[in-house]
């Protein structure tokens, strides 16, 4: 396809395609936030252990993260409507599995099918869209789009959530994603297009699993030195995926078709947007959890209640995605990044303020000025990195771009979600019951945990339990939110050194 060819406009079967697209990605935010709400549900059945509960929320994202970019890179050689079509079927499966889980090993084995099914819709749709849309401005409005579906899964989520853990068990949550994958499987091979990279070499399976071993084990050790404290083991976990990931480079210098290109990082517009994705979402990731999770266990609303007070938060993505493209032609993609990430700063310290004050109106406030900020930055950093690369290596860009996306949040859950359970221990382990007795230990490991111990107590000694717990949750809870402010902060500067993309048009793909 020519240079001129390739920036044409787009016309109704790119736009309807653009819709059956934005179908995989509600899902994939529902996925989550959905089971945000069903944690508490969830831990009262299965009786978690603190540090498999954080696994059942992490796994998804870590195993997610480590297989973008080889399902990215698949996607290049065996067709990206292909690779998402395979998805979608695997995500509907493992989605079953989910929900008719009876214990919490057999939920996190789930929840890695899960997070290994995602990995193959994210970079497909995304990279879809960059072969559909040349136009650069096109390209723009439909990656908001793309974003904003993903908002909107984030809004409808903890609704309709909500409604269906007040009438049924908490595995229904995961049945969301079946009616939608169906309909994904009965219109996309009517209205995508395929394309792949008709020069691709082989899938480098080494690679895959080098980028796989690189990944997990600092994950992993960052998680655990988080929530244990100073140790050999993490330590160790963290230096041999630093090895693994120095092996995985050697051999893409080495590689004639490597499963990442490395010179793409010497495009600073790429590798910064690769930086302020990974820095926003270590922070907007867990907060969004987190606050799910205060709604119920401290504010002490419905399953219903704390769905609908997390609806706004949702909406502000999809509006502040939607309008991005007429912000950029208004001050610039810089300033623009830069003053939503600022945004997002601010309303970090509102919901720290928010979390000591226990105010419901606050903390429904701060979430939804953290979705105003962060929509323009998410879009943006996406937008900049797909549109740094040549349209045959769309695929491979894609993976990165979320895997830097899924890398940030696992990062955050694991790092923001440990400094809560840590600081919240501390706390209980210093306090007591009426009778001057030691916290139960169950009560002192987790919020929900105190909740099921004060449940079996009388009621002044459960109150006295439950203030104790939500007290100490809460402390956690400011902490965190100042420290996610912080990084925000440091992801706005670096916005404001952000280069302009150099789009790189060569011969596209074969289309099919």
């Amino acid at each position: 396809m020519t240079q001129s060819i390739a920036a044409s406009k787009a016309g109704r079967r790119e736009w309807l395609g653009l819709a059956v697209l934005a179908l995989p990605c509600l899902v994939y935010s529902m996925d989550l936030t959905v089971l945000n709400l069903a944690l508490p549900h969830l831990t009262a059945d299965l009786r978690p252990s603190p540090t498999q509960l954080l696994w059942i929320v992490d796994i998804y994202g870590f195993l997610l993260a480590g297989a973008l970019i080889t399902m990215g890179t698949l996607g290049d050689r065996i067709g990206r409507r292909r690779l998402l079509l395979i998805g979608a079927t695997a995500f509907g499966l493992a989605s079953l599995l989910a929900a008719f889980s009876n214990s919490a090993e057999m939920l996190v084995f789930s929840r890695a099918v899960l997070g290994l099914a995602a990995a193959t819709l994210a970079p497909s749709t995304l990279s879809l869209i960059h072969n559909m849309f040349r136009d650069p401005r096109e390209r723009t409005f439909a990656i908001s789009v793309w974003i904003a579906s993903f908002s909107a899964g984030g809004a409808i989520g903890p609704v309709v959530g909500g409604f269906m853990l007040a009438y049924f068990w908490w595995g229904s949550v995961f049945l969301i994603a079946l009616p939608v994958m169906a309909l994904l499987l009965i219109a996309g091979p009517f209205l995508l297009p395929e394309f792949r990279d008709p020069h691709a070499g082989r899938l480098d399976i080494v690679s895959a699993a080098l980028s796989l071993c690189a990944i997990l084990p600092v994950i992993y050790g960052v998680k655990v030195l988080a929530d244990s404290g100073i140790a050999l083991l993490p330590f160790a976990a963290i230096l041999l995926g630093i090895a693994f990931g120095v092996l995985f480079c050697l051999r893409q210098l080495k590689l004639d078709e490597p499963l990442v290109d490395l010179s793409l990082f010497g495009n600073r517009a790429f590798s910064t947007a690769l930086a302020i994705n990974i820095i926003g979402f270590s922070t907007s990731f867990a907060s969004f959890l987190f606050i799910a999770q205060y709604f119920q266990l401290v504010l002490g609303l419905s399953t219903v209640e704390a769905g609908i007070w997390s609806a706004p938060s949702g909406l502000g993505f999809v509006v502040s995605s939607l309008i991005t493209a007429r912000l950029t032609r208004i001050a610039g993609i810089p300033v623009v990044m830069a003053l939503g990430l600022f945004v997002g700063g601010l309303s970090f310290l509102l919901l720290g303020y928010a979390g000591a004050e226990r105010s419901l109106a606050l903390m429904v406030i701060s979430g939804l000025l953290l979705a105003l900020g962060y929509g323009p930055a998410v879009t943006l950093t996406t937008d900049i990195i797909i549109g740094s690369v040549p349209p045959e290596r769309a695929g491979v860009a894609s993976g990165m771009a979320e895997t830097s996306t899924e890398l940030g949040g696992a990062l955050g859950i694991a790092t923001v979600g440990s400094l809560i359970n840590f600081l919240y221990r501390r706390a209980m382990d210093a306090g007591t019951l009426a009778d001057g007795s030691t916290i139960p230990l169950l009560a002192r490991e987790t919020l929900a945990g105190a909740q099921t111990i004060a449940n079996g107590l009388t009621k002044a000694d459960g109150t006295l339990l439950l203030e104790t717990a939500r007290t100490a949750f809460s402390g956690g809870f400011v902490v965190a939110a100042l420290i996610s402010a912080v990084g925000a902060g440091c992801a706005a500067l670096v916005a404001l050194r952000l280069p302009r993309p150099k789009p790189q048009m060569t011969p596209t793909a074969s289309t099919h």
